[in-house]
């Protein structure tokens, strides 16, 4: 009897309800309100079922991100900075930067869009955050997971804070249509939302091919840190373009990225472990990065209106919004907001261009902060 007893002891002794506090149930329940989100209301789902899930094991079962654990492996690879520059491989793949090179604009309206980097920048140090923590907090703004992951590993937040800034940045990247519309929408008038913009222009294929090659020359010379990130995003475009190196784009922009967001989600998903993600840091983490998020586009429209007044009403500023790097999603938002006012306005093509050079101005940003502090 004492033999069976013992037995049923050690059984209970070695389940999750012997070592979890309320603390891990907290987190448990905020992974199950994250999958609901993915599933049912369809918020980045590629995104957050992953990390979902891994916040969801590593609450349960700890040791699956400690050293020598399973997720422990996938996360050193955030760590390295691999997975988010593969990452930005196939986001080059699969993107059409025609829109940006038709409209060099765009380049203005995605640079003004990073303002809320640099604000939350500054924010972030006057509420206690040294320069490397700021720096690491304040490029949530940009809505660019991947990056966020790089520069939080760069500058040394792998073990602290690598996890709560990853979640937020995937968290406000998918409530972007959420998050976006009501300042949009304070910030123009109903008659600047009805603007309809002019056709773009056609972008020839040698265009297309010099943009990538272009691009990585003038940005890595002037500033090298960016190479992992601007450097496989023009790769992945090059790829896409040039037309002869079909295995090589799907393979980028299909197999490799799906596998790729699996490990990276999974990882950054299990970091979110109670201890780490229920402390006073995440919780100004996460009103920071809300902070820079909604500057940026707020300070991308607002670009896009004087843009507007200097082209006498040809910029229609809503696409101002898009050049926060959420691609295409953040372009999406800008389409849907101009169609409530005009169902006959078509600015998603429009849209598009701020959006990548977003995606740019965030890596720029990045690699600005790596500089300042003598990273490589």
């Amino acid at each position: 009897m004492d033999y069976i007893i013992s037995t049923f002891q050690n059984l209970a002794s070695q389940t999750a309800f012997a070592t979890l506090d309320i603390k891990n149930y907290a987190m448990i329940l905020l992974a199950l309100f994250f999958l609901w989100l993915a599933i049912a209301k369809g918020f980045e789902p590629l995104l957050l079922v992953p990390i979902a899930f891994g916040m969801l094991l590593s609450n349960m079962f700890p040791s699956i991100i400690q050293e020598g654990g399973l997720l422990h492996f996938f996360y050193l690879l955030d760590e390295w900075s691999i997975l988010p520059s593969l990452i930005f491989l196939g986001v080059g793949a699969m993107t059409d930067f025609g829109p940006l090179i038709a409209n060099p604009k765009s380049f203005l309206l995605g640079a003004a869009a990073q303002f809320g980097i640099y604000a939350a920048y500054f924010l972030a140090i006057f509420m206690g955050f040294d320069g490397r923590e700021a720096a690491a907090i304040s490029i949530i703004g940009g809505a660019d997971g991947p990056t966020s992951i790089f520069l939080a590993g760069k500058l040394g937040m792998g073990g602290t804070l690598m996890g709560p800034i990853a979640v937020a940045a995937y968290s406000y990247m998918a409530l972007v249509p959420v998050i976006q519309p009501p300042f949009m929408k304070l910030f123009t008038t109903e008659k600047e939302r009805k603007i309809k913009m002019e056709q773009l222009r056609p972008v020839s294929k040698l265009e297309k091919i010099l943009f990538p090659i272009i691009v990585t020359i003038v940005v890595v010379l002037i500033l090298p840190t960016t190479a992992p990130l601007v450097g496989m995003l023009m790769l992945g475009n090059l790829f896409r373009e040039c037309g002869v190196v079909k295995q090589l784009t799907e393979t980028a922009s299909n197999a490799l990225m799906y596998i790729v967001v699996i490990l990276l989600g999974t990882s950054v998903g299990a970091t979110t472990t109670a201890q780490a993600f229920l402390t006073w840091d995440t919780i100004k983490i996460v009103f920071l990065g809300l902070v820079a998020f909604c500057v940026g586009t707020s300070a991308g429209v607002l670009f896009g209106k004087l843009m507007c007044w200097i082209t006498k009403g040809k910029v229609n500023p809503l696409i101002g919004s898009a050049g926060v790097s959420a691609v295409p999603m953040a372009a999406r938002v800008s389409q849907k907001v101009g169609s409530e006012a005009d169902p006959t306005n078509f600015l998603l093509m429009h849209a598009m261009g701020p959006n990548v050079a977003g995606v740019i101005g965030t890596a720029v940003a990045a690699g600005t902060f790596m500089a300042i502090f003598g990273v490589k």
